[in-house]
């Protein structure tokens, strides 16, 4: 439908299948790579929210999703996006900030941004809401 929402449920309810389902449904073989982005705060989280891609991407196979996370090489995340971009990234704060610091990352096809756990996200891993001047 094209709009924002904030969703709370219980674990074990379904949550991370309705989105990874949303975005799949909302994608063609013509889209932009890179157009989705999934933040996390945890590596073991990004690796459950890819799994979720895997099962479902049996029924997409055009559309191509990583887990960039920190802890691996950063050169080879940037041959990656240099290479063969995927459409959809599952990744954690410090490695995604990092690529698009450096300019390897393109966000600007990004269609869906998702915070998964976003209290978690914003409480614990360094974000700040600032205001600009």
């Amino acid at each position: 439908m094209g709009v924002d929402i904030l969703t709370q449920a219980k674990s074990g309810m379904g949550k991370t299948a309705v989105f990874v389902l949303s975005v799949l449904q909302q994608m063609d073989e013509k889209s932009n790579p890179v157009t989705c982005l999934i933040l996390t705060h945890t590596r073991e989280l990004a690796y459950q929210i890819d799994k979720e891609f895997v099962r479902f991407c049996k029924y997409f196979p055009q559309i191509k999703h990583e887990v960039i996370y920190g802890g691996e090489p950063i050169k080879k995340h940037k041959d990656l996006l240099k290479k063969d971009p995927p459409h959809i990234i599952v990744g954690t704060p410090g490695r995604i900030s990092a690529l698009v610091e450096d300019k390897d990352l393109d966000l600007s096809k990004l269609r869906f941004f998702i915070l998964d756990e976003c209290d978690i996200m914003l409480s614990k891993t360094g974000f700040q809401l600032t205001q600009q001047t």
